[in-house]
């Protein structure tokens, strides 16, 4: 028996020290690997700085390998010399104009905007989503970096700055001469009932007093008798990740996932979890998303999907979902290093995904009307209509509902909804 042991526990270790060679030596592997790589990136500076035409400064070609390193990783990884690291301290990285008007992104290696916010310059010029912008004054775009991007647009209000435009769903090129302004962005720029007792909030991004604002829009609306509520995430480029998150909770139970990150790393793993005491179950909800529709407002439409606890209707949203974390190195630069990705609660990933409606509704075109087509008898009405539609033009005052095709299925589809659960309180009875 004792013989059995000692031979079990030979065959034992035997296994283990073969496995643990065996894992040595991937290891080993990898690290020859990358010291072989190592060394032809070496022997590349040392013939660049013996052989190039003009003599070369170590530290740019440093700077420039790692620049083209970090690119050629993902669209949002990045290196940032020492200049473009403190900017980012300052600023936010993309947005320029005074408050931030613009959020623009790289996609498909096209600097291409997320949304521009609304009531801001940008918006009102006629700029929209999935616009790529292929000329920033006389500077084309072409492997352009984000952040030196926001760096050209970027100015004093009052200033301008000229963007070519590709609209890839008309096949032409615009031009928008653009003047930078100081604008205070409301982050709820509606909260109204609309009719039957369908409230309508429009939440145009994530900001700090977000949850505190969302939370008064609320109590106003029930105070108006809401019974159903069309929540307007179109257009909205996402903020604050904590403020989307204290949204989402509102209508789904406590101690639930919201959204989570994932990485490579146990560490870059988290999970957003509900907090909210008092959540409102029983509030039919439509939420209204489009390709605008990034980030915060893409995880608040997940979540509400996920846990079926509204109906999202519209069109596909932008697809930004993944985890930056920026790291600071020795000289004073830093990388901006992508580390995970947003999961919604079920799993589904975001980024470059987006997420898909329930109900697929595309957006009509603007619909104004002319002076000339006013009829006579409405003369009473002239000067309000034209007073309306000088404002929508100004970015002023949002369309009418209307004239506003996801809108209306979305009243459509709470009715419905409030309908048949009516019939359903009654059969039980």
């Amino acid at each position: 028996m004792r013989k059995k042991i000692i031979i079990t526990l030979i065959i034992g270790l035997g296994i283990f020290a073969f496995v643990s060679l065996a894992i040595s030596g991937i290891e080993r592997k990898k690290k020859d690997d990358l010291y072989r790589q190592v060394e032809l990136f070496s022997d590349t500076l040392a013939i660049i700085q013996n052989d190039y035409v003009d003599e070369t400064k170590p530290k740019d070609l440093i700077y420039g390998a790692l620049k083209g390193m970090l690119a050629s990783l993902d669209a949002h990884s990045q290196f940032m010399d020492p200049e473009t690291y403190n900017e980012l301290k300052v600023e936010t990285v993309g947005e320029f104009g005074g408050q931030g008007e613009l959020e623009i992104t790289i996609k498909d290696s096209l600097l291409t905007i997320i949304t521009p916010i609304e009531g801001t310059p940008a918006w009102k010029a006629g700029v929209k989503p999935e616009d790529r912008i292929v000329k920033i004054n006389s500077d084309l775009t072409r492997d352009m970096t984000l952040t030196d991007a926001v760096k050209k647009m970027r100015g004093k209000p009052g200033e301008s700055v000229n963007l070519t435009i590709l609209r890839e769903s008309e096949k032409k090129l615009l031009e928008f001469k653009i003047t930078r302004d100081i604008i205070k962005i409301k982050d709820i720029k509606e909260a109204k009932i609309l009719e039957d007792n369908i409230g309508y909030i429009r939440l145009v991004e994530f900001r700090e007093n977000t949850p505190k604002d969302f939370n008064a829009a609320l109590e106003k609306l029930s105070k108006l008798g809401m019974n159903a509520l069309i929540l307007d995430l179109r257009n909205n480029p996402g903020g604050l990740l904590e403020s989307a998150v204290k949204v989402s909770e509102k209508f789904i139970p406590k101690d639930k996932i919201i959204v989570y990150t994932k990485g490579r790393e146990k560490k870059q793993n988290y999970e957003f979890i509900s907090h909210c005491a008092h959540p409102l179950f029983n509030l039919p909800i439509v939420v209204l998303i489009n390709e605008g529709s990034a980030s915060g407002s893409e995880i608040v439409a997940a979540c509400l999907q996920d846990y079926k606890r509204a109906i999202i209707l519209g069109v596909k949203s932008f697809g930004k979902g993944s985890v930056q974390t920026v790291i600071p190195l020795s000289d004073g630069s830093a990388l901006r290093l992508t580390t995970s990705k947003y999961f919604t609660p079920l799993g589904k990933v975001i980024h470059n995904k987006g997420v898909m409606p329930d109900i697929v509704v595309e957006e009509a075109k603007d619909s104004i009307i002319r002076h000339e087509e006013v009829k006579a008898d409405r003369l009473k009405d002239v000067f309000e209509e034209i007073e309306n539609i000088d404002k929508t033009a100004n970015g002023l005052k949002a369309p009418d509902y209307k004239s506003d095709t996801q809108l209306i299925r979305a009243v459509d589809v709470l009715k419905a909804a409030k309908f048949y659960k009516g019939m359903e309180v009654n059969e039980k009875k």
